[in-house]
């Protein structure tokens, strides 16, 4: 059983998109139906193909979106404009589309609830997407882990999830922090500055509530953010990253 699944997460298969819903102006979910799905958890990844009519192919990696009770796959795509994957996937998908795809793939940077917590989520532009899957699981197997999310946007158009994140905090599930680093909103009463030592340790766990941390974005982000985590005092060992070279999880 165990290798039948695994054989089928590195075998390439076949969705189907049946929703396409706008993030923001570069970015938007992609739902898909795929049938035979083996599963997720939160946190994981999806190899995607497209193949051009001369044969030509490209393959990207993209975060899964969806909590893993979900009964569709969601990847959240933001357009890179040197990409050669993530254009098609924003500006020319089509619901009723198929769309190749690989995986689930990665054991890493994975949350489960027996991994326990306190939570704190460190997300970097699109580097939401896989931090929006475990807020998307925490909730629907209506875990107590207390989760604290820290998400650095460079303006409130950038803004990813913005209905589904303000409905997470207005109803106090959890403890969500916005800074928007080159634009604020008028009456903007948040941060407004890049992640830094005194916003992690206000907005963060002490070191002494030994919280799980995953931190996602470009790459620059991670460090930063880790470099400070450590250096407050925070244990390296429970601090885990994804991270990417752009602005973007993928091309």
């Amino acid at each position: 059983m165990e290798r039948r699944a695994l054989l089928r997460r590195l075998t390439w298969q076949t969705g189907t998109v049946v929703e396409l819903v706008t993030e923001n102006a570069h970015t938007r979910t992609i739902a898909l139906d795929v049938p035979g799905w083996v599963g997720h958890h939160a946190g994981q990844h999806v190899d995607v193909r497209l193949t051009a009519e001369d044969g030509y192919q490209a393959q990207r990696s993209y975060s899964i979106a969806s909590a893993p009770e979900e009964a569709r796959v969601d990847l959240t795509v933001e357009r890179l404009p040197d990409g050669e994957v993530s254009p098609y996937l924003v500006d020319e998908l089509r619901k009723g589309d198929a769309l190749e795809l690989r995986g689930p793939i990665g054991g890493y940077f994975v949350w489960r609830e027996p991994l326990g917590g306190p939570l704190l989520l460190i997300a970097g532009g699109s580097g939401i997407v896989p931090i929006q899957a475990m807020l998307r699981h925490h909730r629907a197997i209506y875990s107590t882990v207390p989760i604290r999310l820290v998400y650095s946007a460079r303006n409130p158009g950038e803004f990813i999830y913005r209905s589904e994140l303000m409905m997470f905090a207005a109803s106090d599930e959890i403890d969500v922090n916005l800074t928007f680093t080159r634009e604020q909103p008028p009456g903007w009463n948040g941060y407004g500055r890049r992640i830094d030592r005194a916003m992690l340790m206000e907005a963060g766990w002490s070191p002494d509530e030994r919280p799980l941390v995953y931190i996602c974005g470009p790459t620059a982000f991670v460090e930063t953010a880790s470099e400070l985590l450590v250096a407050i005092g925070h244990e390296p060992g429970r601090i885990r990253t994804e991270r990417f070279g752009g602005t973007g999880q993928s091309s």
